[in-house]
């Protein structure tokens, strides 16, 4: 415990220094095959994410996914001392020109999205146990590729932009490798559906009726007569609904209106498939027309972590955890207690409970309500 306390104490005033025997975190990293498999089975069917962001339902689930995830306290957790510590400022704070929250809401995106997250080594110095990393920041997945062996069963080196990088220390990459391949390659072709339908309602505010051909009855008319002819009539059904036609001129229509197509009942659909898709209760993204009470609120955000957070969370955390990062018996974690705590005097009933029983004194209660003593 003295040993841990006194490295902690001794890397604060080390200088930036080239790191010596570093921990080679990318060669020969073990190859995910299933991270390409959308690509390979569906091929165009396989989403961008400006497809997906362009869907309300896909963009709502993201932010509250991945904004979530940003705004939760991160703390480390020491296994030989049983306490919680606040970490050190390359995991609070990655990239110092910018605040963590936003490096981590796009990790998540990354992890939600692509199934895989990059970093980069900004800053790194050496400590007693190899090199620790002491600035990173993210890396967009689109601009990272790479070399694998023979056997395509290891990643042999990583490229950014097309130029090789180090396999370790400043410059080198940092994996976060996710639980799935990702929504945009499995759930690709319900993304590109709910876009086209976008574009259908899109299509049907700007013409709210069905498709009109105006028909002359009479003599040709001039490509010029024909398109004042066009603009006189969209100008005046902006103004009344009404309209007076010539006997020599006829109107038409083809096609099926919104109502005939069910453009709501299909988008209602598709905003659901896309929560099943995502992984996130239908309810969050308002998919589903049911009554909400407190209570079932509350569940539902213990199901939010338990099926949509956790799953991005639980790679952050544990490649947060390795030894370029934290120290041996070290672990970062994300502290989910705040979002799920309840209200006011619930808190209270509880600590009134956990106060008698002798599990938690008047102090313990104050820091945990960050109260002023």
């Amino acid at each position: 415990m003295v040993y841990y306390a006194l490295m902690g104490l001794f890397d604060r005033f080390l200088t930036n220094q080239t790191p010596q025997n570093g921990i080679d975190v990318s060669a020969s990293v073990p190859f995910n095959a299933q991270q390409s498999l959308g690509s390979l089975f569906f091929g165009a069917q396989t989403a961008t994410r400006e497809q997906a962001m362009s869907v309300p339902a896909v963009a709502r689930a993201r932010n509250i996914i991945c904004s979530t995830i940003a705004s939760l306290p991160i703390t480390t957790y020491n296994h030989f001392t049983k306490e919680y510590l606040r970490p050190a400022k390359g995991i609070m704070q990655p990239d110092p020109r910018i605040a963590g929250s936003a490096i981590y809401s796009f990790l998540a995106e990354d992890l939600l999205f692509n199934g895989v997250a990059y970093g980069i080594v900004l800053d790194a110095y050496s400590s007693s146990d190899g090199s620790r990393i002491r600035q990173w920041t993210r890396v967009a997945p689109n601009r990272v590729s790479y070399n694998t062996n023979a056997l395509q069963t290891e990643i042999t080196e990583y490229f950014i932009d097309n130029l090789s990088i180090p396999a370790s220390g400043v410059g080198s990459i940092i994996v976060f490798s996710g639980l799935d391949e990702g929504v945009l390659n499995r759930a690709g072709r319900t993304i590109k559906a709910a876009q086209e339908l976008e574009k259908a309602a899109e299509m049907y505010a700007k013409e709210p009726v069905p498709t009109m051909v105006l028909k002359s009855n009479g003599t040709n008319l001039t490509p010029e007569r024909i398109t004042r002819l066009l603009e006189s009539w969209k100008a005046s059904r902006a103004t009344r609904s009404t309209a007076f036609l010539n006997a020599d001129v006829e109107l038409q229509a083809l096609g099926f209106d919104p109502a005939k197509l069910q453009l709501n009942e299909a988008r209602q659909y598709l905003a659901t498939e896309c929560a099943r898709a995502v992984g996130i209760p239908a309810s969050f993204l308002s998919a589903e027309l049911t009554s909400q009470t407190y209570s079932t609120t509350v569940m539902e955000r213990k199901a939010l972590i338990d099926f949509s957070l956790r799953n991005i969370i639980t790679p952050l955390e544990q490649r947060l955890s390795f030894a370029d990062f934290v120290p041996n018996g070290v672990e970062v974690r994300w502290d989910i207690d705040d979002f799920l705590r309840g209200s006011a005097l619930e808190r209270a009933q509880v600590y009134e409970i956990l106060n008698r029983i002798g599990a938690m004194s008047v102090e313990q209660i104050q820091d945990e309500e960050d109260l002023i003593r």
